[in-house]
């Protein structure tokens, strides 16, 4: 029987099919973070238990750690609580451990495929729903709460329904400054929010493949803001190019032998989705969003809708201070924002540089760039880029989840327009009363140099 890539990850990792009721899930990787973990613990302590596989659990804080000052103390007291609860459950239950300032911490989504944890093949959980990230490589990634993060430090293994599938295509070549950020930003303004809701997705098609594996990894960490319980790529050799090498990738004759294998992770010819959907790339412009929800987009040179009659669609304006019909282009922003478990990796930097090089920082502007690990800052480091943006007036601050939500010092002042890489725009996301709009690092770029709203094109 043809089988689809999840279909054929999932079943591969089934301990055991409970009659009228979930499957038994093994589960090759865990990643912790402070905010969803320490209950988790707490409960593994109640009831006596240790970790069944410590050594397939990675801890990282990342959500509450700021910014700048690492060498210091958290000056929250909520923050340093997780941030060094995360630190003793690590210790105390053997598990490698990350903390603030070491060489492998960042945002946990950027660290695991950078170090070459998340691989082809695995099944990949984490207390956080943009788990779907680790997707890009191949993997079966899904966030899951609190108690099943309890569960998987257990037994390594968790109680899941099995998802229905989705296979999105997106054929042609995309145009002039449109990025992955851009195609995400599309899928949902046309499928909307809860588009994609009960399925497990794959991306394919000749755009999909033309993608990096950072702009994969954006794409995928963005799945579930469509309502998808994770999203994937297919392995190829951009994918194998982008792991070889790394140091928790295999190595030698184990390379070798996973490679073998990592080959034939793809869906048959005639594999049969619950759903197929399809795009079109040339219909891709660089985009924005208007609204409170990362479905209420529209490509930048377009209109705000008009023929939307919802409360819900009108409060959102009223929210963001816009009215229907009109263009955002031209409009004066105050904030800038590079960074995230979305846009937070190298190439993200390398496209916001190359787009301020020999301009300058818009007068009034507060820009904060922020890598998504130390790798990435020494990456920034190593290839000057740090000197093309602070010539161009900007600074790069230390890694962390940063201004992507209110969970650190990163906050957006209320009624100020925050133009953000990040992977959400609702209500007080960056900080209560802030107004976000979801870009490209391409179109923040442009914003920041210009104090407004601008189409990256003009610039390319």
């Amino acid at each position: 029987m043809a089988n689809t890539l999840f279909d054929k990850i999932w079943d591969a990792h089934v301990v055991q099919l409970v009659k009228d009721g979930p499957t038994q899930l093994y589960i090759d990787r865990l990643y912790c973070h402070e905010v969803t973990s320490p209950q988790a613990f707490a409960g593994l302590r109640a009831r006596g238990l240790k970790c069944f596989r410590p050594q397939q659990i990675y801890c990282i804080p990342d959500h509450n750690i700021p910014t700048h000052d690492q060498d210091k103390p958290i000056d929250d007291p909520v923050s340093k609580a997780q941030v060094d609860a995360l630190e003793k459950n690590a210790k105390d239950f053997g598990l490698s451990y990350f903390g603030m300032r070491h060489p492998k911490n960042g945002i946990i989504h950027v660290v695991g495929p950078e170090e070459g944890l998340t691989l082809p093949g695995m099944t990949i959980v984490c207390g956080d729903s943009h788990t779907s990230t680790h997707g890009a490589v191949g993997a079966v990634a899904f966030g899951i709460g609190t108690s099943e993060v309890e569960m998987v430090l257990a037994s390594q293994c968790i109680l899941q329904a099995k998802p229905k599938t989705m296979r999105i295509t997106i054929d042609g070549e995309l145009g002039k400054g449109v990025t992955a950020k851009d195609v995400a930003l599309y899928m949902m303004m046309k499928m909307t929010t809860g588009g994609a809701t009960g399925y497990f997705v794959e991306y394919a098609g000749s755009a999909i493949r033309s993608l990096t594996m950072e702009g994969r990894l954006t794409l995928c960490n963005l799945s579930i803001e469509m309502g998808a319980r994770g999203g994937m790529v297919a392995p190829d050799e951009t994918t194998f190019a982008y792991l070889k090498g790394r140091e928790y990738a295999p190595q030698g004759e184990a390379w070798d032998k996973a490679f073998a294998y990592w080959n034939t992770l793809k869906s048959d010819d005639d594999a049969v989705f619950d759903k197929e959907v399809s795009f079109k790339a040339e219909d891709i412009q660089p985009m924005i969003t208007y609204g409170t929800n990362p479905g209420m987009g529209m490509g930048i040179t377009e209109s705000i809708p008009v023929d939307d009659s919802s409360v819900s669609f009108h409060n959102s304006l009223d929210y963001m201070g816009f009215k229907p019909g009109e263009k955002l282009l031209g409009k004066k922003i105050d904030y800038v924002f590079l960074g995230a478990c979305t846009n937070g990796r190298i190439e993200d930097f390398r496209a916001f540089a190359s787009m301020v090089k020999g301009k300058r920082k818009a007068p009034g502007i507060v820009a904060w760039l922020v890598p998504g690990s130390w790798e990435v800052k020494k990456q920034i480091e190593d290839e000057g880029l740090d000197k093309v943006l602070n010539e161009a007036g900007f600074e790069i601050r230390q890694p962390g989840c940063s201004a992507c939500l209110a969970m650190n010092d990163d906050k957006i002042p209320a009624g100020k327009y925050s133009v953000s890489t990040s992977n959400r725009n609702f209500q007080g996301r960056q900080g209560p009363g802030a107004r976000t709009l979801l870009v490209s690092p391409l179109v923040a770029a442009a914003a920041a140099v210009t104090g407004k709203i601008t189409d990256p094109r003009t610039f390319i």
